[in-house]
């Protein structure tokens, strides 16, 4: 969603989870963005302890169970509120109708998470 004004985030409880995204077509992934609201600018608590932290992202292709692990980032409050991570080559040439974003960590909020904003970038591949 393009707002990432708090409060309006996908949250879930503690600090680790899931999700899964349906893409809009099967896409040969080159990498993730992640946004979430900044600390000085937009924080009414004057902290963001339930931005992600650590996120490990796999594709999975419809209809299988396997997931193909594609990378493993820290998303780093300190920095810019938009980061974009790129996807390992070799792993990224397959084509994914799904990708599944892993939670491992927060910074430090233990009742919940939100996830702001994700971005996948890629192309679409051929049918």
């Amino acid at each position: 969603q393009p707002d990432v004004s708090p409060g309006n985030c996908s949250p879930f409880p503690g600090h680790r989870g899931q999700v899964v995204i349906r893409l809009p077509a099967r896409v040969h992934l080159t990498a993730v963005t992640v946004q979430h609201i900044s600390k000085e600018e937009d924080s009414s608590s004057g902290t963001i302890a339930s931005a992600p932290r650590t996120i490990a992202v796999f594709g999975v292709d419809a209809g299988r169970e396997e997931e193909t692990p594609l990378v493993t980032f820290l998303y780093d409050v300190t920095k810019e509120v938009i980061q974009r991570f790129p996807l390992k080559m070799p792993r990224s040439k397959a084509a994914f109708s799904y990708i599944k974003l892993v939670v491992k960590s927060n910074w430090g909020n233990p009742e919940y998470t939100c996830i702001s904003r994700v971005q996948v970038h890629g192309k679409m591949a051929k049918p």
